[in-house]
């Protein structure tokens, strides 16, 4: 089908001058919040959890703003676009998980008055699995918001024409400053203001995209339902099937494996991943923060459906008009559909809305971490709070410009939503094991859980590689679950050995 003179005209492929207004008027709201939110930062626990004074909804719409990300609103179209509607099956699980986190993991952080949820397994098991757990925390946050970022800045680039480097260097210049200043209550305002600006350019962007597409709705339904883009369920292959076990264990969307690993994986990148859990960390009482876990399922939700109607719809409009040019990478479909034909202000929006859920980035709970868990204990025990909110302040410099060369590094490989979630596959089962290890049950384990998760953490990277280069049939959706009984499991058996005393 060729393209009507209507969209024609809106193809232009350069931003106008209110586009840039209207990202101008947000980067200058988004330090407001920061600046203003940041005032009378004293003391590490001002630093990063805000004095534990930020409200339920406030602190629901920044782990939202925080989850979803740049990944999601580039991503999630893209998956939706060049697959179907299967990845909610993982979010059914997802929204088990929050629930498990709310009864099982808040309460323990709150009753040792944690800054950092690895806190609570030095109270539980020592020092060394506090550590270790930390450092998995730094690769793993590190690689996957490396991915985050790279994605986010990948699509600015497409819209803007500008080489990415110096694309990836503002992003992060920007979170700096505003991180360094402020601490978490900087980054939990700035996270409200955000998820209000990539929800209103996702409706915006729906809305224009049923405007432009012949028939609207029932346009979307027939293009895409025709396509096999409206999939919801995969059941897998049948029991007589050739090649059974290999398609069973080679495909992550397969509903079963999809839910298990959606429960597991998101309690453990909620529940043992500092970066979220810390924004749960900030409100008053145990109850609050439950509160705020259980509403971020309907909030979490409404975003994740919102962006994979943006990604079929996007389908439904290039199958209408095969004549338009397409991105050379289809991870790019939404800014390449922005730049190419959406008009000015929404253009715009799209625009804002991924720089705004850019420049979030886990610069505050890496320093953290870090302060907490490895350099108060470790290298600078008895120091005053001055020290350690000045070393937390260069922390977040120097993890910024960690995370810049981490983001370059992703620029050359494709997939973004699934790259990140295999990077968390290789340790996040690791640390799920260890933290369910000492939530359920009251084995003493600390040099065991050391070793345990060194082993399965390697296990893991030595299985997502064979997968990779196909010469393993197996699904990355497995890992996080080899990763975490495989944790638990070993740690059980070592724990009489190398740490003598297997029960309290």
């Amino acid at each position: 089908m060729s393209t009507s003179p209507r969209f024609a005209s809106l193809i232009s492929g350069s931003l106008t001058w209110p586009d840039f207004l209207l990202v101008a008027a947000c980067f200058a709201a988004l330090f407001a919040f920061g600046l203003w939110s940041g005032r009378k930062e004293e003391t590490t626990s001002d630093f990063f959890l805000g004095g534990r004074r930020i409200p339920a909804w406030a602190a629901m719409l920044s782990f939202v703003a925080t989850e979803i990300s740049a990944m999601t609103i580039i991503g999630v179209p893209a998956t939706a676009f060049r697959e179907n509607w299967q990845y909610l099956q993982f979010f059914a699980g997802s929204a088990a998980s929050r629930v498990v986190i709310a009864f099982l993991f808040i309460p323990a952080f709150y009753r040792y008055d944690c800054t950092t949820i690895y806190e609570f397994l030095h109270h539980r098991f020592g020092r060394q699995t506090q550590a270790m757990a930390s450092l998995f925390f730094f690769v793993t946050r590190l690689l996957a918001s490396g991915v985050r970022l790279m994605a986010a800045c990948a699509a600015v680039s497409v819209i803007l024409h500008w080489p990415l480097i110096p694309v990836i260097l503002i992003f992060m210049g920007v979170s700096t400053a505003y991180i360094s200043y402020g601490g978490i209550k900087a980054v939990v305002w700035t996270n409200v203001f955000q998820a209000a600006v990539f929800l209103i350019s996702g409706i915006a962007t729906v809305l224009f995209l049923l405007y432009s597409i012949d028939g609207g709705f029932s346009g979307v339904l027939a293009a895409a339902g025709s396509a096999g883009r409206l999939s919801l369920v995969n059941l897998g292959p049948s029991w007589g099937e050739p090649e059974f076990l290999r398609k069973f264990f080679s495909d992550p969307n397969i509903l079963w494996i999809a839910l298990l690993n959606g429960f597991f994986g998101s309690m453990a990148a909620f529940g043992t991943d500092q970066e979220l859990m810390q924004r749960l960390l900030t409100v008053e009482t145990r109850r609050e923060s439950q509160k705020t876990m259980l509403l971020t399922i309907a909030g979490s939700f409404i975003v994740l459906a919102l962006y994979m109607a943006v990604g079929t719809c996007l389908f439904a409009y290039y199958a209408q008009h095969p004549a338009l040019p397409m991105p050379a990478r289809p991870d790019d479909i939404y800014p390449h559909f922005a730049t190419q034909a959406m008009p000015a202000l929404l253009r715009g929006g799209v625009l804002a809305a991924v720089i705004m859920a850019s420049i979030d980035s886990p610069l505050a709970s890496l320093s953290a971490s870090f302060v907490t868990d490895l350099y108060r204990p470790l290298i600078r025990l008895n120091a005053d709070e001055k020290h350690y909110l000045l070393v937390s302040r260069i922390c977040v410099v120097f993890f910024g410009l960690l995370l810049a060369a981490v983001a370059y590094g992703f620029s050359y490989f494709d997939k973004m939503l699934w790259l990140a979630f295999k990077i968390g596959g290789v340790t996040y089962g690791s640390l799920l094991g260890v933290f369910l290890l000492g939530l359920l049950s009251k084995r003493r384990a600390n040099k065991a859980n050391v070793a345990a998760m060194a082993v399965m953490g390697l296990a893991n990277l030595a299985l997502l590689l064979l997968s990779e280069l196909k010469i393993l049939p197996l699904g990355w959706s497995w890992l996080i679950l080899t990763g975490t009984f495989g944790t638990i499991a070993l740690s059980w058996l070592l724990a009489p050995v190398l740490d003598k005393n297997s029960i309290i």
